[in-house]
């Protein structure tokens, strides 16, 4: 009995010691910004944050934030310690490009990639079939200077389209969006965000809606000119659509200042991968949690408390040395 005993910790040390996995004592009082309280990014930011809050002796507290670019200021000013960013915006605002062009901020570190945010073209006009449709339409492209703003560039450029000559721009939130397309004042919006978002299943929920794909060729060179995007399928279920949509991606990273202590970033890990089951019966993003998928980000390096928990699983991340 003693020698099953032994060989049972044994093999549990060398092959499952992940396991055994517990929360780290000593967590503190975190804030996480995450994005409009339309989004994906605070309604499952916040179901993240409670379970953390519950397993674990971290207590993370969510607020509405303007999003990815809002978040990585908040982090550098001191008002939050946790954030979303869109994958792209994490990579810009690493290298100072872009967005940060003229403000390089670099003092954060990934916590993990936890689910693709579609880009989603909306449209209550269903003559609008090809973003090459847009052209002379009244279109909404995120905030001045946001993610969304970026990825409306970048896809329109792709069609040959200039975000300032070939259609009309307003620069308008999701809700704002949403509210924009119902009183007929826009022809479509750009919204970046996991799907389903709020804003447009609550605009499905009373009109028809149409998602406007992209085809092959132009996915495939908007992603060798920005490896940062993926090819992406939006369900025809998920809005009530007619048919599938076809469309790209980027990465919704959680990141985190590079001061946060070990103990928090292991147990927020450790409150959402252990407790995915829970989550995911709480919000639809919870399926998509993957453990390899969260290792997969490239572009910021990840932070020592992320290194700890993933290297429990048996993976390895490149970490974030103190001071870089």
């Amino acid at each position: 009995m003693k020698k099953t005993i032994f060989l049972a910790v044994v093999l549990a040390l060398a092959f499952g010691c992940c396991a055994f996995a517990e929360p780290m004592p000593g967590g503190t009082r975190l804030v996480f910004t995450t994005g409009g309280a339309q989004g994906t990014y605070y309604g499952f930011g916040g179901v993240l944050a409670g379970k953390v809050s519950e397993k674990t002796s971290t207590k993370v507290t969510v607020i509405a934030s303007g999003g990815s670019k809002a978040n990585i200021e908040a982090m550098a000013d001191g008002d939050a310690q946790l954030g979303f960013t869109q994958s792209d915006v994490g990579a810009y605002a690493f290298k100072g490009t872009r967005l940060f062009e003229n403000e390089k901020i670099s003092d954060f570190s990934t916590v993990a990639n936890l689910y693709m945010e579609q880009v989603q073209i909306v449209t209550l006009d269903p003559s609008i079939k090809t973003v090459a449709d847009l052209k002379g339409k009244n279109v909404s492209i995120g905030a001045a200077g946001s993610g969304v703003y970026f990825n409306a560039v970048d896809v329109l450029d792709a069609y040959g389209l200039d975000v300032e000559k070939d259609i009309k721009p307003t620069y308008q939130s999701f809700g704002d969006s949403v509210e924009a397309l119902q009183d007929g004042k826009i022809d479509a919006a750009f919204i970046v965000a996991g799907a389903p978002t709020t804003a447009v299943t609550s605009l499905a929920a009373t009109k028809k809606v149409y998602l406007v794909s992209l085809d092959d060729e132009h996915i495939m060179n908007l992603i060798a000119g920005s490896p940062y995007y993926s090819k992406n399928i939006i369900s025809k279920n998920t809005y009530g659509t007619d048919e599938d949509a076809v469309t790209v991606a980027v990465g919704a990273v959680v990141i985190a200042r590079d001061d946060v202590s070990v103990a928090d970033v292991y147990n927020f890990l450790y409150g959402v991968f252990e407790n995915k089951d829970e989550i995911t019966a709480a919000h639809a993003k919870g399926a998509d949690l993957k453990l390899d998928f969260a290792a997969s980000y490239t572009a910021v390096p990840y932070h020592p408390g992320a290194v700890k928990y993933y290297g429990e699983k048996g993976m390895k991340v490149a970490g974030k040395i103190v001071g870089d």
